[in-house]
């Protein structure tokens, strides 16, 4: 293997490894939004209750 194509592989490697950084970080942004519509929901659920109480 010569240079160019070891740097041709350590650069793909490089996107590679972004690509998934970039779509991890996505994941982990779509499930706190998903845990926090489910908080809102159960703050809004719990207030409904306690008010239903008074």
């Amino acid at each position: 293997m010569n240079s160019y194509e070891y740097d041709l592989a350590t650069t793909r490697l490089r996107e590679l490894r972004a690509e998934a950084d970039n779509a991890g970080r996505v994941r982990r942004l779509r499930a706190a939004r998903r845990w926090a519509r489910r908080a809102e929901y159960a703050t809004r659920r719990a207030a409904r209750a306690s008010a239903a109480v008074r």
